[in-house]
Protein backbone atom coordinates (compact mmCIF):
# COMPACT_ATOMS: atom_id res chain seq x y z
CA UNK A 1 0.00 0.00 0.00
CA UNK A 2 1.30 3.08 -0.84
CA UNK A 3 1.00 6.27 1.27
CA UNK A 4 1.15 9.91 0.61
CA UNK A 5 1.82 13.09 2.78
CA UNK A 6 -1.71 14.10 4.08
CA UNK A 7 -2.23 17.72 3.28
CA UNK A 8 0.05 20.06 5.07
CA UNK A 9 0.92 17.91 7.74
CA UNK A 10 3.91 15.46 8.06
CA UNK A 11 1.53 12.45 8.07
CA UNK A 12 1.33 10.06 5.77
CA UNK A 13 -1.56 8.04 4.84
CA UNK A 14 -2.59 5.10 2.58
CA UNK A 15 -3.67 6.79 -0.72
CA UNK A 16 -6.97 4.07 -0.39
CA UNK A 17 -9.39 5.25 1.90
CA UNK A 18 -12.29 2.87 3.72
CA UNK A 19 -15.68 4.69 3.62
CA UNK A 20 -18.06 3.48 5.84
CA UNK A 21 -21.36 5.20 4.14
CA UNK A 22 -23.04 1.53 3.82
CA UNK A 23 -22.95 -0.40 7.24
CA UNK A 24 -26.10 0.32 8.46
CA UNK A 25 -27.40 -3.20 7.77
CA UNK A 26 -24.15 -5.19 8.01
CA UNK A 27 -24.11 -7.42 10.99
CA UNK A 28 -21.36 -7.10 13.34
CA UNK A 29 -19.49 -9.56 12.09
CA UNK A 30 -19.26 -8.24 8.31
CA UNK A 31 -18.28 -5.15 9.73
CA UNK A 32 -15.01 -6.83 11.80
CA UNK A 33 -14.42 -8.50 8.31
CA UNK A 34 -14.45 -5.45 6.36
CA UNK A 35 -12.68 -3.43 8.97
CA UNK A 36 -9.71 -6.54 9.04
CA UNK A 37 -9.18 -6.87 5.30
CA UNK A 38 -8.86 -3.28 4.86
CA UNK A 39 -6.26 -3.44 7.66
CA UNK A 40 -4.43 -6.55 6.70
CA UNK A 41 -4.79 -4.44 3.43
CA UNK A 42 -2.87 -1.77 4.66
CA UNK A 43 -5.61 0.64 5.01
CA UNK A 44 -6.13 2.62 8.43
CA UNK A 45 -7.62 5.47 7.26
CA UNK A 46 -11.87 5.16 7.76
CA UNK A 47 -13.98 7.70 6.49
CA UNK A 48 -17.33 8.79 8.24
CA UNK A 49 -20.23 11.32 8.12
CA UNK A 50 -22.88 12.53 10.85
CA UNK A 51 -25.49 11.60 7.82
CA UNK A 52 -24.40 8.29 7.35
CA UNK A 53 -27.28 5.13 7.73
CA UNK A 54 -30.28 7.24 7.63
CA UNK A 55 -30.34 8.96 11.77
CA UNK A 56 -27.88 11.20 12.60
CA UNK A 57 -24.30 9.13 13.52
CA UNK A 58 -25.51 5.72 12.90
CA UNK A 59 -22.86 4.33 10.93
CA UNK A 60 -20.75 5.87 13.45
CA UNK A 61 -22.46 4.03 16.37
CA UNK A 62 -22.55 0.78 14.14
CA UNK A 63 -18.68 1.04 13.67
CA UNK A 64 -17.89 1.36 16.85
CA UNK A 65 -20.07 -1.02 18.95
CA UNK A 66 -18.82 -3.68 16.47
CA UNK A 67 -14.80 -3.13 16.25
CA UNK A 68 -15.09 -1.97 20.11
CA UNK A 69 -11.67 -0.74 19.40
CA UNK A 70 -8.65 -1.01 22.19
CA UNK A 71 -7.00 2.24 23.28
CA UNK A 72 -4.25 1.26 21.48
CA UNK A 73 -5.76 -0.03 18.48
CA UNK A 74 -7.70 3.53 18.34
CA UNK A 75 -4.28 5.09 18.23
CA UNK A 76 -3.26 2.71 14.98
CA UNK A 77 -6.04 4.31 12.84
CA UNK A 78 -7.07 7.49 10.87
CA UNK A 79 -10.77 8.22 11.65
CA UNK A 80 -12.87 11.31 9.82
CA UNK A 81 -15.75 12.41 9.36
CA UNK A 82 -18.26 14.85 8.18
CA UNK A 83 -20.45 17.53 9.10
CA UNK A 84 -22.83 19.77 7.58
CA UNK A 85 -26.00 17.96 5.87
CA UNK A 86 -29.43 18.31 7.68
CA UNK A 87 -31.28 15.84 6.46
CA UNK A 88 -34.64 16.85 8.02
CA UNK A 89 -36.11 20.05 5.67
CA UNK A 90 -32.93 18.87 3.67
CA UNK A 91 -30.22 21.88 3.93
CA UNK A 92 -26.79 22.68 4.82
CA UNK A 93 -25.58 24.21 8.11
CA UNK A 94 -22.08 25.43 8.91
CA UNK A 95 -22.99 27.33 12.01
CA UNK A 96 -20.92 27.31 14.77
CA UNK A 97 -23.83 25.56 17.10
CA UNK A 98 -24.11 22.63 14.58
CA UNK A 99 -20.51 22.45 14.07
CA UNK A 100 -19.54 21.58 17.32
CA UNK A 101 -22.56 19.54 18.19
CA UNK A 102 -22.44 17.32 15.57
CA UNK A 103 -18.66 17.04 16.24
CA UNK A 104 -19.66 16.12 19.84
CA UNK A 105 -22.09 13.70 18.55
CA UNK A 106 -19.40 11.68 16.37
CA UNK A 107 -16.99 11.79 18.99
CA UNK A 108 -20.25 9.93 21.63
CA UNK A 109 -20.95 7.87 18.79
CA UNK A 110 -17.30 6.48 17.87
CA UNK A 111 -16.54 6.21 21.39
CA UNK A 112 -13.67 8.37 20.56
CA UNK A 113 -11.67 10.96 22.58
CA UNK A 114 -10.98 12.99 19.49
CA UNK A 115 -11.33 13.20 15.82
CA UNK A 116 -8.47 12.97 13.42
CA UNK A 117 -10.27 14.86 10.41
CA UNK A 118 -13.42 16.83 10.67
CA UNK A 119 -14.63 18.03 7.21
CA UNK A 120 -17.51 20.00 5.91
CA UNK A 121 -19.63 17.50 3.97
CA UNK A 122 -20.70 20.27 1.36
CA UNK A 123 -21.06 24.28 0.76
CA UNK A 124 -23.05 26.47 2.86
CA UNK A 125 -24.66 29.34 0.83
CA UNK A 126 -25.02 30.95 4.12
CA UNK A 127 -21.69 30.36 5.42
CA UNK A 128 -20.06 32.76 7.73
CA UNK A 129 -16.67 31.87 7.84
CA UNK A 130 -16.20 33.72 11.03
CA UNK A 131 -18.85 30.92 12.62
CA UNK A 132 -17.13 27.99 11.21
CA UNK A 133 -13.32 29.64 11.92
CA UNK A 134 -14.91 30.09 15.59
CA UNK A 135 -16.25 26.34 15.70
CA UNK A 136 -12.83 24.81 14.40
CA UNK A 137 -10.48 27.10 17.17
CA UNK A 138 -12.82 25.41 19.62
CA UNK A 139 -12.64 21.69 18.78
CA UNK A 140 -9.08 22.37 17.87
CA UNK A 141 -8.22 23.89 21.21
CA UNK A 142 -10.20 21.83 23.17
CA UNK A 143 -8.51 18.63 21.51
CA UNK A 144 -11.76 17.09 19.84
CA UNK A 145 -10.61 17.40 16.34
CA UNK A 146 -6.84 17.21 15.63
CA UNK A 147 -7.29 18.54 11.49
CA UNK A 148 -9.68 19.86 9.29
CA UNK A 149 -11.20 20.02 5.71
CA UNK A 150 -14.08 20.41 3.11
CA UNK A 151 -15.92 18.29 0.80
CA UNK A 152 -17.03 19.42 -2.61
CA UNK A 153 -16.03 22.77 -2.13
CA UNK A 154 -14.49 24.71 -4.89
CA UNK A 155 -11.73 26.88 -4.97
CA UNK A 156 -13.08 30.30 -4.06
CA UNK A 157 -15.25 28.62 -1.32
CA UNK A 158 -12.28 27.40 0.35
CA UNK A 159 -10.63 30.92 -0.69
CA UNK A 160 -13.68 32.58 1.16
CA UNK A 161 -13.37 29.89 4.50
CA UNK A 162 -9.53 30.67 4.68
CA UNK A 163 -10.66 34.69 5.36
CA UNK A 164 -11.76 33.93 8.80
CA UNK A 165 -10.38 29.86 9.34
CA UNK A 166 -6.81 29.65 10.31
CA UNK A 167 -6.22 26.39 10.42
CA UNK A 168 -4.57 24.48 6.97
CA UNK A 169 -7.43 22.61 4.98
CA UNK A 170 -6.01 19.33 4.94
CA UNK A 171 -8.53 17.70 2.54
CA UNK A 172 -11.16 18.19 -0.27
CA UNK A 173 -13.05 14.96 -0.87
CA UNK A 174 -14.83 15.32 -4.50
CA UNK A 175 -16.01 12.94 -6.42
CA UNK A 176 -14.12 11.29 -9.43
CA UNK A 177 -13.75 8.40 -11.44
CA UNK A 178 -12.69 7.56 -14.92
CA UNK A 179 -15.98 8.89 -16.54
CA UNK A 180 -17.01 11.27 -13.49
CA UNK A 181 -13.51 13.30 -14.35
CA UNK A 182 -14.30 16.43 -15.67
CA UNK A 183 -11.82 18.09 -13.18
CA UNK A 184 -9.64 17.02 -14.59
CA UNK A 185 -10.13 16.44 -18.58
CA UNK A 186 -11.06 20.21 -18.49
CA UNK A 187 -7.67 21.12 -18.14
CA UNK A 188 -6.56 18.74 -21.12
CA UNK A 189 -9.38 20.38 -22.86
CA UNK A 190 -8.42 24.13 -22.01
CA UNK A 191 -9.33 26.76 -24.64
CA UNK A 192 -10.89 23.90 -27.43
CA UNK A 193 -14.50 25.61 -28.39
CA UNK A 194 -17.11 23.12 -28.97
CA UNK A 195 -16.11 20.93 -26.13
CA UNK A 196 -18.34 20.28 -23.00
CA UNK A 197 -14.79 19.47 -20.88
CA UNK A 198 -13.63 22.57 -21.89
CA UNK A 199 -15.80 24.41 -19.34
CA UNK A 200 -15.14 24.78 -15.76
CA UNK A 201 -17.68 23.20 -13.59
CA UNK A 202 -15.30 23.25 -10.56
CA UNK A 203 -14.57 27.09 -9.81
CA UNK A 204 -11.44 27.34 -10.99
CA UNK A 205 -9.22 23.94 -11.66
CA UNK A 206 -9.67 21.98 -8.17
CA UNK A 207 -7.12 19.82 -8.85
CA UNK A 208 -4.61 22.61 -9.09
CA UNK A 209 -5.37 24.06 -6.53
CA UNK A 210 -5.11 21.32 -4.24
CA UNK A 211 -1.69 20.36 -5.44
CA UNK A 212 -0.24 24.38 -5.13
CA UNK A 213 -2.33 24.55 -1.68
CA UNK A 214 -0.98 21.08 -0.38
CA UNK A 215 -4.39 20.26 0.09
CA UNK A 216 -5.25 16.25 -0.63
CA UNK A 217 -7.78 15.52 -2.75
CA UNK A 218 -10.38 12.25 -1.99
CA UNK A 219 -12.04 10.24 -4.34
CA UNK A 220 -15.63 9.64 -3.83
CA UNK A 221 -17.63 6.78 -5.67
CA UNK A 222 -14.44 6.16 -8.01
CA UNK A 223 -15.63 3.60 -9.93
CA UNK A 224 -19.48 5.42 -10.12
CA UNK A 225 -20.28 6.52 -14.29
CA UNK A 226 -21.98 9.57 -13.12
CA UNK A 227 -23.87 11.25 -9.95
CA UNK A 228 -25.68 8.16 -8.70
CA UNK A 229 -25.84 6.53 -12.38
CA UNK A 230 -24.42 2.70 -11.42
CA UNK A 231 -20.67 1.69 -11.86
CA UNK A 232 -19.14 2.05 -15.08
CA UNK A 233 -17.85 -2.12 -15.27
CA UNK A 234 -19.31 -3.91 -17.16
CA UNK A 235 -21.68 -1.10 -18.70
CA UNK A 236 -23.06 -1.41 -21.80
CA UNK A 237 -22.69 2.54 -22.13
CA UNK A 238 -18.70 2.00 -21.76
CA UNK A 239 -17.72 -0.92 -23.73
CA UNK A 240 -14.38 0.66 -25.32
CA UNK A 241 -13.37 1.47 -21.25
CA UNK A 242 -14.07 -1.90 -19.87
CA UNK A 243 -12.33 -3.43 -22.46
CA UNK A 244 -8.92 -1.17 -21.98
CA UNK A 245 -9.32 -1.89 -17.93
CA UNK A 246 -10.00 -5.97 -19.37
CA UNK A 247 -6.59 -5.92 -21.16
CA UNK A 248 -4.59 -4.43 -18.29
CA UNK A 249 -5.98 -5.67 -15.78
CA UNK A 250 -4.59 -9.24 -17.34
CA UNK A 251 -0.96 -7.33 -18.05
CA UNK A 252 -0.67 -6.24 -14.44
CA UNK A 253 -2.36 -9.47 -13.38
CA UNK A 254 -5.12 -8.02 -11.28
CA UNK A 255 -8.97 -6.97 -11.62
CA UNK A 256 -10.27 -4.11 -13.48
CA UNK A 257 -11.16 -2.18 -10.41
CA UNK A 258 -7.20 -2.67 -9.70
CA UNK A 259 -7.04 -0.40 -12.52
CA UNK A 260 -9.64 1.83 -12.60
CA UNK A 261 -8.62 2.78 -9.02
CA UNK A 262 -4.92 2.89 -10.17
CA UNK A 263 -6.00 5.41 -12.79
CA UNK A 264 -6.64 7.81 -9.71
CA UNK A 265 -3.70 6.87 -7.22
CA UNK A 266 -1.41 7.08 -10.48
CA UNK A 267 -2.07 11.21 -10.52
CA UNK A 268 0.86 13.45 -9.31
CA UNK A 269 -1.83 15.15 -7.09
CA UNK A 270 -1.57 12.31 -4.39
CA UNK A 271 -5.25 11.60 -4.58
CA UNK A 272 -6.96 9.45 -2.04
CA UNK A 273 -9.78 7.20 -3.74
CA UNK A 274 -12.31 6.90 -1.04
CA UNK A 275 -14.21 3.09 -1.06
CA UNK A 276 -17.64 2.65 0.01
CA UNK A 277 -18.07 -0.72 -0.51
CA UNK A 278 -19.29 -3.32 1.87
CA UNK A 279 -17.59 -6.63 0.17
CA UNK A 280 -14.26 -7.71 1.65
CA UNK A 281 -13.12 -8.55 -1.46
CA UNK A 282 -13.83 -5.65 -3.17
CA UNK A 283 -11.28 -3.87 -1.04
CA UNK A 284 -8.97 -6.19 -1.65
CA UNK A 285 -9.18 -5.76 -5.49
CA UNK A 286 -9.10 -2.09 -4.99
CA UNK A 287 -5.69 -2.34 -2.46
CA UNK A 288 -4.24 -4.16 -5.60
CA UNK A 289 -4.26 -0.88 -7.49
CA UNK A 290 -2.92 0.96 -5.06
CA UNK A 291 0.64 1.65 -6.81
CA UNK A 292 0.19 0.07 -10.25
CA UNK A 293 2.78 1.76 -12.41
CA UNK A 294 0.66 3.09 -14.86
CA UNK A 295 1.92 4.56 -17.99
CA UNK A 296 1.30 7.69 -19.17
CA UNK A 297 -0.15 5.87 -22.99
CA UNK A 298 -1.84 3.59 -20.58
CA UNK A 299 -3.09 6.91 -18.07
CA UNK A 300 -4.11 8.85 -21.17
CA UNK A 301 -5.71 5.70 -23.14
CA UNK A 302 -7.83 5.07 -20.12
CA UNK A 303 -9.53 8.79 -20.31
CA UNK A 304 -10.09 8.51 -23.67
CA UNK A 305 -11.72 5.15 -23.29
CA UNK A 306 -14.13 6.44 -20.86
CA UNK A 307 -15.29 9.19 -23.24
CA UNK A 308 -13.17 12.38 -23.02
CA UNK A 309 -11.09 13.94 -25.27
CA UNK A 310 -6.94 14.26 -25.50
CA UNK A 311 -7.13 16.77 -28.33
Amino acid sequence: MRTITFGQTDQQVPNIVAGMMRIKECSDEEIRALYSTAREAGIDFFDHADLYGGQRHMCERRFASALRLSPSEREQITLQTKTGIVAKEWHYDSSYEHIVTSAEESLEALGIDYIDVLLLHRPDALLEPEEVARAFDHLESSGKVRAFGVSNHTPRQIDLLKTAVTQPIVANQVQLSLTHSTIIAQGLSSNMTGEADSISRDGGGIVDYARINKTTLQAWSPFQMGFQDGVFFGSKDHPKLNSELDRLGIKYGVTPTAIATAWITRHPAGIQVVLGTTTPQRITDAAAGSDIPLTRGEWYGLIQAAGHKVP
